[in-house]
């Protein structure tokens, strides 16, 4: 029974034992379907919800980013040379090449005229230079028949015209902060070719007139390879081809006139080509040399009339008044002079200067002509006093206040003269020595010549009060009227 007992005692502990391992089974499963449901739910939450259908058909927004223009670069694989086939043709040749001369019209924007050198002769000018002609080797097809642009890469692939300045001095294209080139190409093979230049360029300019002259300047386009055969160079809208900048301005000049023009220029070993003018006329502003040279000139001719008025005995005043004058003039003429060419003809500033010149020279020669007059009627003077016996006793007498123009009554009424302190001036000596040798016909013969070498003395600064500033005034006349 022991037994019995042990064994039924062991098979109820086996029985306990499965049913707890199928209790453990039962919750391991009920957890995995757990699991699967929950990720069940959270696939079908990710899903895109469906609305339901209403009958009308929802078309979808356009977005900003679709407002653009289609980008030809993207639509059209591979670089813009392929579209232009360039690489398909010999741009080496002119187009129809071998056929009639290719058209190319010009038109010229003025920038800016920079400077005017009369020393070089010549100007300086910045401008848009634009080609126009047709190549149907770049023709392409486009849908909305508009034009491609590109920089100066493309114009060393194909072929443009070799236009050139005639008498440059200097020019080069601007390349700041690339280069200043644009080519634009239509779909029909139209293209426009447009840089950005500054030239130096001669200009022939007649200064005889100087500053009182007008200059007119060219600056002249050619094809440097192809005659007029092969390239027709115009103007493409007439004078409407050229434009300029109403704010150009020049410090010495005056812009009046900028006009068009062209002309067939011959080579004797090439041929007839093609040449495009641009004229432009300059006055000069005359208000700073009138500052500079002719205000100045005038003033030192007016000085030296000065000298006119100055004691003729005050030596070192008039002599210095006159040196100075000259040298102020010839330092004028110097400054002139070395801002100019050194052309071989007359300016009309140097008719001013080398007059004026004159005239202040001619006020120098006018006191030594006086000087040396003065010095023999001193000497004159000097003799007749030796000669006079009632002169012996007295002092000599000074010629200085001796001037010859007394009349007889003058001369009688200085015998009655006597100063305080008893003695008779030197005047008054002269004069009457004089008037005590009339009754002498050889004495009044010599004080008639003596008398008359006084007054030609005299004479010579008062005619010249008058004569230099009226000969002056003449002059000025003369010259405002013929180079104004």
């Amino acid at each position: 029974m022991v037994k019995l007992g042990g064994i039924y005692s062991a098979t109820g502990y086996w029985k306990a034992a499965f049913c707890l391992t199928d209790v453990h089974k039962m919750l391991y499963f009920t957890r995995l379907i757990l699991f699967l449901f929950c990720l069940m739910v959270l696939v079908e939450s990710r899903k895109p919800k469906r609305k339901r259908w209403t009958g009308q058909v929802e078309t979808p927004k356009p977005s900003h980013l679709y407002k653009k223009n289609l980008d030809v670069t993207k639509i059209h694989k591979g670089k813009p040379q392929q579209l232009l086939r360039v690489d398909e043709h010999d741009f080496s040749m002119r187009p129809a090449f071998g056929g009639p001369a290719i058209p190319v019209g010009v038109d010229v924007q003025v920038e800016s005229l920079d400077s005017i050198s009369e020393v070089d002769m010549d100007f300086t000018m910045t401008l848009y230079l634009r080609h126009y002609w047709k190549d149907e080797r770049l023709a392409f097809s486009s849908a909305s028949n508009k034009s491609m642009t590109f920089d100066g890469r493309l114009v060393k692939k194909i072929w443009v015209p070799d236009v050139f300045f005639v008498h440059s001095k200097r020019s080069f294209t601007h390349d700041t902060t690339t280069d200043n080139i644009m080519l634009r190409v239509f779909p029909d093979g139209h293209v426009l070719y447009s840089m950005r230049i500054t030239v130096t360029a001669m200009c022939n300019m007649d200064f005889s007139h100087f500053p009182l002259d007008s200059q007119t300047c060219s600056l002249e386009l050619e094809s440097y390879a192809y005659t007029d055969e092969d390239l027709m160079l115009y103007w493409k809208n007439g004078d409407e081809s050229l434009k300029t900048d109403e704010k150009i301005s020049l410090s010495q000049f005056l812009i009046q006139k900028f006009h068009t023009t062209s002309r067939l220029a011959f080579y004797s070993s090439t041929g007839w080509y093609n040449r495009l003018y641009i004229n432009f006329t300059l006055r000069r502003h005359i208000f700073f040399f009138l500052l500079q040279t002719y205000f100045p000139a005038t003033l030192m001719v007016m000085l030296s009339w000065v000298s006119f008025w100055i004691d003729r005995r005050a030596v070192p005043a008039r002599v210095s008044l006159g040196i100075t004058t000259v040298l102020t003039m010839s330092t004028i003429i110097t400054g002139v002079n070395a801002s100019m060419p050194r052309v071989s003809y007359i300016k009309a500033v140097d008719i001013y200067l080398w007059v004026s010149f004159v005239f202040v020279f001619l006020s120098v020669l006018e006191y030594a002509a006086v000087n040396y007059l003065t010095t023999v009627q001193e000497r004159k003077e000097q003799k007749l006093r030796e000669k006079l016996p009632c002169t012996s006793g007295l002092p000599p007498a000074r010629t200085v206040m001796l001037d010859g123009t007394y009349s007889d009554g003058e001369v009688n009424d200085l015998d009655s003269y006597m100063p305080e302190n008893g003695e008779k001036p030197d005047r008054m000596m002269v004069q009457l020595t004089l008037a005590s040798e009339r009754s002498s016909p050889q004495r009044k013969s010599q004080r008639s010549s003596y008398v008359s070498m006084r007054i030609d003395t005299h004479a010579i600064d008062k005619y010249s009060r008058i004569i230099f500033p009226a000969a002056y005034i003449l002059f000025n006349l003369i010259y405002w009227s013929i180079f104004s």
